[in-house]
């Protein structure tokens, strides 16, 4: 069958195309993917080709479909899986697949039929093989969209090491009741880590959130409050540091002097990195966060606190099959809300300008509804919007019912109304 896919053939190079699929094997499936979230990952593969650790070097002959965030539903099951999958099913993808024989390969970079940014896409044997093909039982697509960057949030966290005094062993995850700091926390990545640091079980008792932007931080305070953090036993601060005359020591003081357990690096900004490093504390343990394109980017770090004060630092790309369960089960249970990560909707046509102009369009998470056809639109424009095209008027509303965050009604009612593709 046909299929409509973005497809990456080298550097800046990103085409949507239509392309006949191969014949399903007998063990693969065959999948209608729903929605997908524009990472940056995809836009430093887009912009790197086939310099990108994930893209194979003969993509200008073989392209790749992008996109790695997505959610779709089981069309046709080859042989040797219909004990264990049906047609209708719901699935998401883990696509960091840790395949030993090669640790890079990933669908949304790796593989030529499967990859978010498609109508249709064929899931080969090895996904399947190595657990990545997850059921997902949530009534809305988008969230198993976002189960996949929640999961990479999840799995910094679990990351994150302590030493255990005395000892010559360490333990994982960030210091329960300690103090926590995000720096560059506001986006998209940021929030989701916020969620998920004020409403699970093992959570900080500071938790301070820094940007440089106020309509960053301001959205971020109106969805996850000092008041609500406190239900929780959670200190929740948002701190500008690009206000602040002296920020280490502005931030320093927020933990009584002590310096912070942990700290995340959302950003892989030099200045911020070397202020994560200037705010730790005893044992302190820098989660850097953030993935750079510049394969030589370097900051300093106060090698005096790694010696006499056990600093240390930590990082992660991507997460593993716990993570991505815990994801989905926190999200099922109502336990976290990642549609806080969304700030942007679009269609599958959207998707190649969109990818190469990532970094340039402010906000959070793009979504994107791969069976529509439609420009990449700001939630927060939907009421300007509206006022010409009745469509978007009823998504404002309905948008507006729901603290302003895009939910399942919204997602329902876009599929039902806009423009095929």
């Amino acid at each position: 069958m046909k299929t409509k896919a973005v497809r990456i053939y080298g550097e800046n190079d990103l085409r949507l195309e239509e392309f006949e699929l191969p014949a399903l094997q007998e063990d693969e499936i065959l999948l209608k993917v729903v929605s997908d979230s524009i990472c940056m990952s995809s836009y430093k593969a887009a912009i790197q080709g086939a310099a990108h650790k994930r893209v194979p070097n003969d993509v200008a002959e073989h392209p790749t479909i992008i996109g790695h965030e997505f959610c779709g539903e089981i069309v046709e099951v080859g042989a040797r899986w219909q004990g264990q999958y049906k047609p209708g099913e719901k699935v998401s993808i883990q696509p960091a697949l840790n395949d030993p024989a090669d640790i890079y390969a990933a669908p949304g970079y790796s593989f030529r039929y499967i990859g978010g940014d498609a109508t249709y896409v064929i899931v080969p044997r090895k996904v399947i093989e190595f657990g990545c093909l997850l059921k997902y039982t949530g009534d809305a697509f988008f969230y198993g969209s976002l189960s996949e960057p929640v999961a990479c949030v999840i799995g910094g966290f679990h990351t994150s090491w302590h030493n255990i005094a005395g000892h010559y062993a360490h333990t994982m995850d960030i210091v329960p009741g300690g103090a926590m700091a995000i720096l560059a926390g506001a986006g998209p990545m940021g929030l989701g880590a916020i969620d998920y640091a004020i409403h699970r079980d093992r959570h900080p008792s500071v938790l301070v959130i820094t940007d440089v932007d106020d309509a960053r931080l301001a959205r971020a305070a109106s969805i996850y409050t000092p008041e609500d953090a406190a239900k929780f036993g959670v200190q929740l601060h948002y701190v500008n540091t690009g206000k602040l005359e002296d920020p280490v020591a502005s931030l320093r003081a927020l933990t009584g002097g002590k310096g912070f357990d942990d700290v995340f690096v959302f950003a892989p900004v030099k200045p911020v990195v070397e202020q994560g490093s200037a705010i730790l504390g005893h044992d302190g343990c820098l989660n850097f966060f953030a993935g750079p394109t510049n394969t030589a980017f370097a900051a300093e770090f106060n090698f005096y606190q790694v010696h006499y004060d056990t600093t240390h630092i930590a990082g992660n790309s991507g997460s593993n099959l716990d993570d991505l369960f815990e994801a989905i089960s926190m999200m099922a249970s109502g336990k976290i809300n990642p549609a806080s990560m969304i700030t942007h909707v679009g269609g599958l046509d959207a998707v190649v300008e969109t990818t190469l102009n990532l970094p340039k369009i402010p906000g959070g998470k793009k979504l994107i509804y791969t069976h529509i056809s439609m420009p990449l639109v700001a939630i927060d424009d939907l009421p300007e919007l509206g006022k010409t095209d009745p469509m978007f008027q009823k998504l404002a509303d309905i948008v507006a019912a729901n603290n302003g965050l895009w939910c399942y009604e919204a997602e329902q009612y876009l599929l039902a109304n806009a423009k095929p593709l």
